[in-house]
C-alpha cells in the first residue's frame, strides 16, 4: 500500500506520478546520485569544490565529444558525409560548452588556487585519458602518452587501440583520395601511431576544393566544419593557457609538467593544419 500523500492542492489530472517502488526512472537513467557523490575533497578550502566539479564536468564533455568524433570518423569511412556532418555539428555546440567550463576557474587568484593546489599531489590534466583520446582523434598521436596509464589495464587498452586507429583527419583525407583527389600514398598509408605531419600536396588539394565555384559543395562544407572544430580546439587551449597563467604564473605545473610553457607550445599548434594554410592559395 502506498505511503505517499501528495499535496491536496496538487491532485488534478496533470499531477506527475510520484510513487515508485524503487528509485525513480530519472535516477535509473541519469545516475544522478552517483554523479553527485563523486566529489571527495582533499582540503578544507571551500573553493576546491568548484575546481573538482568543473574538472569532472570537463571529463564528461570530453566523453561526449569523443563519441561524436568517433561517429563522424566511422561515417566518413563509410562515405556517409551527412551523418559525419551532423556529428561534427553537435560536437561544435559541445566544444562551446566545454570551453565555457573555464569560466568558474578563470578568475582564480594565485592565493585562491594555492589554497588547495597541494591537494592535487602529482595529478595533472595532461593525465586525462579521455582528453588523450580527443587528441588522438585530432591526429596528435604519441605512444609516450600511454605510459601514465599502465596501471589501469582497461584505460590503457582503450588508448592503445585509439593510438593505432585512423584519426578524424585521416578518414577525411582517405575520403578525398576515394573522390579522386591527389592525396599522396605516403599520407594515406602513413604509420597511424605517429603524429600527423602537414603535407604540401594535401594543402594543394584543399586549395583546389576551396576554389570550387560551388561553395555549397559537400566537401567545402565538410572542410568548414573541420575548421570550426579546429578553431574551438585552439580556443580551448588558449583559454586553458590564460586560466593557468592567471592562477599560477610561470610556476612548474602539477605532475611535473612545464605548466604555462607547455601550454604555450600547445596553443601554437593548428588542428588539421592544411585547412588553415590552404586559404593563402585560394
Amino acid at each position: 500500500m502506498s505511503t505517499n500523500h501528495p499535496d491536496p492542492e496538487a491532485t488534478g489530472a496533470d499531477t506527475p506520478y510520484l510513487d515508485f517502488a524503487g528509485t525513480t526512472p530519472y535516477e535509473d537513467y541519469v545516475q544522478a546520485d552517483v554523479l553527485t557523490h563523486l566529489q571527495h575533497l582533499r582540503s578544507d578550502d571551500p573553493g576546491e569544490m568548484v575546481f573538482l566539479v568543473t574538472t569532472q564536468v570537463m571529463e564528461l564533455w570530453f566523453t561526449v565529444i569523443v563519441h561524436e568524433w568517433e561517429t563522424a570518423t566511422r561515417a566518413l569511412r563509410e562515405d556517409r558525409i551527412p551523418v559525419a556532418r551532423d556529428a561534427l555539428k553537435r560536437s561544435l555546440r559541445e566544444l562551446e560548452a566545454l570551453n565555457e567550463s573555464w569560466r568558474p576557474l578563470a578568475g582564480l587568484t594565485p592565493a585562491q588556487f594555492n589554497s588547495y593546489r597541494g591537494s592535487l599531489g602529482e595529478g595533472s590534466g595532461f593525465q586525462s585519458a579521455m582528453y588523450r583520446r580527443m587528441e588522438f582523434l585530432l591526429g596528435d598521436k604519441s605512444a609516450s602518452m600511454l605510459v601514465p596509464h599502465r596501471g589501469a589495464p582497461r584505460v590503457y587498452a582503450e588508448l592503445e587501440k585509439a593510438l593505432g586507429e585512423p584519426s578524424l583527419y585521416d578518414e577525411t583525407l582517405a575520403l578525398l583520395a576515394r573522390r579522386g583527389y591527389a592525396i599522396p600514398e605516403e599520407v594515406i598509408n602513413r604509420d597511424l601511431t605517429q603524429r600527423y605531419v602537414p603535407s604540401p600536396e594535401v594543402e594543394a588539394v584543399w586549395a583546389e576544393i576551396y576554389a570550387s565555384d560551388d561553395q555549397n559543395d559537400e566537401l567545402v562544407r565538410l572542410g568548414e566544419l573541420l575548421t570550426d572544430v579546429g578553431e574551438l580546439v585552439w580556443r580551448w587551449r588558449n583559454d586553458h593557457l590564460v586560466a593557468t597563467r592567471r592562477a599560477m604564473g610561470s610556476k612548474t605545473g602539477t605532475g611535473g609538467s612545464a605548466g604555462v610553457a607547455w601550454l604555450e607550445k600547445r596553443a601554437t599548434k593548428n588542428v588539421f593544419p592544411e585547412l588553415w594554410t590552404a586559404r593563402s592559395h585560394v
